[in-house]
């Protein structure tokens, strides 16, 4: 088995999962980038293969048998895994009342089954490297998020899967980390899905002020190399993650109003 560690990195093409694949590059790892565009990932594969092997598998996560092909290509290639990133996703921004329920199944399968199918087929080689499993959930997964129904069920559902196997391998050293990176500036935004499954386009919200990918990547690699369980990135979350144990209403009240004040909420 070869010594070198091995990360395989979901949604790799683009924003956070982009910017992950390039700091694990840095730092001396074998990188695996995986994501539907064929192109952009062999571009940005290139790109990397300058500081270390990297290998470019296109996949669409809500395929299972594609995580199957993933996983198997990684084994067959490096003989191991040591983590597993599943960053990709998408987003939603529509009243639930409104919004055709396609969008949610959308939603579900590649937030949801994506990580679920990676996961089903890493996990017996990140047994034996006693590796780490990484969920990227979001401020949305802590708390359930207006206009955004679709996606916050499908971060609620992934954390309770990945919670559940957390306890499910206590004794085998499988470390589990889900991270809230709060609002980055990311693609996700710009492709989130309207009531009617077509994508949004500009996002509503001020990318400046938003938290840049490369330093949810580095809080990321510092979190696994510490073993974490969770963490909450932003100020956002943080304040989110405390302020649900001790006052989930006025939490309601407070996303409600700052979801109305997006230029063209659906809120009303």
């Amino acid at each position: 088995m070869s010594e070198k560690k091995v990360v395989i990195i979901t949604g790799a093409s683009s924003g956070i999962g982009l910017a992950l694949s390039r700091h694990y590059a840095k730092h001396n790892y074998n990188v695996v980038m995986v994501a539907r565009n064929k192109k952009k990932l062999e571009e940005y594969a290139k790109e990397l293969s300058e500081k270390n092997e990297v290998l470019a598998i296109p996949t669409d996560v809500s395929a299972e048998e594609d995580c199957k092909h993933m996983v198997e290509t990684t084994i067959g290639k490096f003989k191991r895994i040591d983590i597993l990133i599943n960053n990709a996703g998408i987003s939603m921004r529509a009243m639930f009342l409104d919004m055709h329920l396609d969008v949610m199944r959308r939603l579900m399968d590649v937030n949801f089954w994506g990580t679920v199918h990676c996961t089903k087929y890493a996990l017996p080689h990140l047994l034996k490297t006693k590796g780490s499993v990484v969920g990227v959930s979001s401020v949305a997964g802590i708390h359930g998020l207006p206009a955004r129904s679709g996606y916050s069920a499908s971060k609620f559902a992934m954390q309770g899967f990945l919670e559940t196997l957390r306890i499910e391998h206590l004794h085998q050293h499988l470390h589990v980390l889900i991270i809230a990176p709060g609002f980055t500036s990311s693609n996700v935004r710009k492709s989130a899905l309207t009531a009617d499954g077509s994508p949004q386009g500009d996002t509503p919200r001020k990318e400046e002020k938003m938290t840049s990918p490369e330093h949810v990547a580095y809080r990321i690699y510092r979190a696994v190399k510490q073993r974490r369980r969770f963490i909450a990135i932003s100020r956002t979350g943080i304040l989110v993650n405390l302020i649900k144990k001790f006052w989930p209403a006025f939490l309601d009240r407070m996303f409600f109003r700052a979801m109305k004040k997006e230029p063209d909420s659906p809120l009303k």
